[in-house]
């Protein structure tokens, strides 16, 4: 038996992991002219995707989300406050904490990026036919599938207001 901090060889994930990297950089290569048009870098929005999905955060629980220091998170959000496309307010049970959340122009920014990514996919399935389209919805699918079983197997990751 494996170590189980070891997983078992599996070439099927080896090869779905090597052709999703493929398609990552052809889409970047192809979108990223249209992606410049926003005024946020790939951590900035990485920012306002993660406190979206969570409702609001303290400067350390970002910097913890995000894998950086409380400095470093604290000069991202000064940056989407200063576009206000994040706010600040005071921790009613600790005058000391800050907390972080979304604007509702920072809601519309996601939006965009949102619309600019299903453009850009709508764009790719008009050039597939409809039998590998039904190949990529069950795909899609399938995936959706497992990220619901991943939230599952640990709700608090993900959870809005968790800690972690």
């Amino acid at each position: 038996m494996a170590p189980p901090n070891k997983r078992a060889a599996r070439p099927a994930l080896d090869r779905a992991l090597a052709a999703f990297e493929v398609l990552q950089q052809r889409l970047m290569a192809v979108h990223a002219a249209e992606f410049t048009t926003l005024d946020i870098t790939m951590a900035q929005a990485k920012l306002l995707y993660v406190l979206m999905a969570v409702g609001e955060l303290s400067m350390s629980e970002i910097a913890q989300r995000l894998g950086v220091t409380v400095s470093t998170a604290s000069g991202a959000v000064d940056r989407l406050v200063e576009l206000g496309l994040l706010a600040r307010s005071d921790d009613p049970n600790n005058r000391r904490q800050v907390r972080v959340s979304v604007t509702a122009l920072g809601m519309a920014t996601l939006e965009q990026i949102r619309e600019l990514s299903t453009r850009q996919l709508r764009t790719l399935f008009e050039q597939v036919s409809d039998e590998d389209l039904e190949v990529i919805t069950r795909a899609i699918h399938i995936m959706a599938g497992a990220v619901t079983a991943s939230v599952a197997a640990t709700p608090s990751a993900c959870a809005p207001g968790s800690k972690k």
